[in-house]
């Protein structure tokens, strides 16, 4: 007997029972319709198949066409749903967000590494501290701006929702660029309030990010209303299921091509630092936040908006300190197996279901064990890879732009993935399940390392500084005799290796966690990448020359062993995904599509 089989002898079952419980249940005030066939089941707390199905099973025709329709199930052709205009809007405004979080992020390299410039179009800087001091702040911010979205799942979740929160931390963010705008200004830099002004800077900007980081992938998803499949009759006469699993893949695929059209912003912003000054260069972002927070807010009456319904994030963190002290068994902190005095001194506010939810977060998110180590080799992008290319030859070029190839890629091959690739990969049998989709991204990261080690061994052996990166020659500093265009590889292959990698992590946090423990799964994996951040300290002391190279050898090796070792620790997730057959809603839909 098939599973659809089964499910229909379990309704037949279910709706004998409803026939006979309905008068009991509707002189109860249970349930209002006293029709047993038009009854939902989830009036009695039951999720079922036919939940919105007005079908009646009694009758052979009926019973006959749903049999016909179950039948046809898994033979008809899975595709995603049109994506809703709330979605897009906030699509919008993260592309918004990320062109002024880019373009005021990707000066710093520079901005706090080199000196000012003796003359204009001379290799751009302001404070003048050096490579390892570059590095560190670099680092510390990217740290910082990771760490912060916990607090700002919590405020969302416990107090006043999404929505609010994003709009709140929107004005704290204002205020971080407003005082990193007048402390690079010449006047500020006279008084030397550029650096403690930059350091304020940073702090409040990562606050500001962080409560808008930690809610806006969350509530762009929750703008598509559908969790279980439907089918549905397009213009030709073919049916379909319309899959929220591809729905919310292409979501986060736009999502993610905003992002990277945001990233953008560098293009300017580091020309204006080469050519202008740096409180232009960061004035222009400033302004685009504010054009984000208008369109943020001209949408408040479109959003589906989820009201807050506590913070489970504390009552996570006690229930796995409750189990870290009982035998490291998660069962230990279920109140089931707790004894009244356990219950009032640890202060039990949750049920088993909770715990069982709990255990499937972590279980979800134990796929992003390794990702810090990718988010180091990403980071490599913003800091010493830019002062890789600052020792080459750039023409009338920033030694910073380069980095934009990335967001170019992403833009590019992005789609590609989306409209193309997966979709032929799906039409002949090929599932690419979202662990593979992350180890590939490993391996192409990887890849972008030991390729950088070798443009960094040439650069070494390139005249005229040769291991002396920007001697002195005639009064000035030059770089060896090597095109900064050789670093383009880098930046495409990490660049692809985020297609793979960052978007399904996003896309498997969201899906895999239950509903009420996305919040912690988002910041779980945001958490990640904040440890990779604070990793990439500890490449500080050998981000000088002549030591570079050994970062990315060291990198490229680590990241291709965990790449390797996740898709065998875990190739267990990608069966378990590929054995799930989800439930589809029965009712139908006419398309215009």
């Amino acid at each position: 007997m098939s599973f659809f089989s089964k499910r229909w002898s379990n309704f037949k079952w279910q709706y004998d029972l409803i026939s006979n419980l309905s008068p009991k249940l509707e002189s109860l005030g249970g349930i209002q319709n006293s029709d047993p066939s038009k009854i939902h089941l989830e009036d009695l707390g039951k999720e079922s198949l036919l939940a919105d199905c007005h079908c009646t099973p009694g009758t052979s025709e009926n019973s006959s066409d749903y049999d016909d329709e179950i039948k046809d199930f898994d033979n008809l052709r899975r595709i995603k749903d049109d994506i809703p205009p709330a979605a897009w809007l906030i699509v919008l405004c993260e592309l918004c967000e990320r062109f002024t979080f880019y373009g005021v992020s990707g000066p710093f390299q520079n901005y706090i590494q080199f000196p000012p410039p003796k003359e204009k179009g001379d290799q751009p800087g302001a404070l003048g501290q050096g490579q390892r001091v570059a590095t560190a702040l670099s680092c510390f911010f990217a740290f910082f701006c990771y760490i912060t979205p916990i607090l700002g799942a919590v405020i969302a979740d416990k107090y006043i929702g999404k929505y609010r929160t994003i709009l709140i931390f929107s004005c704290i963010y204002m205020t971080g660029l407003s005082i990193l705008i007048l402390t690079a200004t010449p006047l500020a830099m006279a008084a030397n309030a550029s650096l403690p002004g930059l350091i304020l800077a940073m702090i409040i900007i990562g606050f500001g990010t962080g409560g808008i980081k930690s809610n806006v992938s969350a509530m762009v998803a929750e703008q598509y209303p559908h969790k279980k499949p439907f089918v549905k009759t397009l213009e030709t006469g073919e049916k379909v299921i319309i899959d929220p699993k591809l729905t919310v893949q292409s979501i986060f695929h736009w999502f993610y091509v905003a992002i990277n059209i945001g990233a953008l912003s560098p293009i300017i912003t580091t020309n204006l630092e080469k050519y202008h000054s740096f409180w232009l260069a960061f004035l222009i972002p400033f302004l685009m936040f504010a054009f984000a927070i208008s369109i943020f807010f001209s949408g408040r009456r479109k959003y589906i908006k989820k009201p807050p319904d506590g913070s489970i994030i504390f009552d996570a963190f006690r229930a796995l300190k409750i189990a870290f002290f009982n035998g490291r068994n998660l069962d230990h902190a279920s109140p089931s197996k707790m004894s009244p005095y356990q219950l009032h001194k640890y202060r039990v506010t949750w049920d088993d279901k909770f715990v069982g939810e709990l255990r499937s977060v972590l279980q979800a998110c134990s796929v992003f064990i390794f990702f810090p180590i990718f988010s180091v080799v990403c980071g490599q992008s913003h800091t010493n890879l830019i002062s890789q290319g600052a020792t080459m030859r750039t023409g009338f070029l920033p030694n910073d732009i380069m980095n934009n190839i990335n967001p170019v890629t992403l833009i590019i091959f992005i789609p590609i993935l989306d409209k193309w690739i997966y979709p032929a990969m799906r039409r002949n049998g090929i599932k690419l399940r979202p662990v593979t989709r992350v180890s590939i991204g490993f391996m192409f990261a990887a890849s972008s390392m030991l390729y950088s080690a070798i443009i960094q061994w040439q650069i070494y052996n390139t005249g005229p500084c040769y291991e002396n990166t920007r001697c002195i020659v005639d009064g000035k500093p030059v770089p060896n005799d090597i095109s900064i265009w050789w670093q383009a590889p880098i930046y495409i292959l990490i660049a692809i290796s985020e297609a793979f990698t960052c978007i399904t992590c996003i896309e498997y946090a969201f899906q895999k966690a239950p509903a009420s423990m996305k919040s912690i799964a988002t910041s779980s994996y945001l958490g990640m990448s904040g440890i990779g951040a604070a990793l990439g300290l500890l490449v500080v002391p050998f981000s000088k020359d002549p030591y570079s190279i050994y970062i990315y050898i060291v990198l490229g090796n680590a990241t291709f062993i965990a790449g390797f070792v996740l898709l065998y620790l875990f190739r267990d997730y990608d069966r378990k995904d590929n054995d799930i057959v989800q439930e589809p809603e029965t009712k139908e839909r006419e398309s215009e599509e």
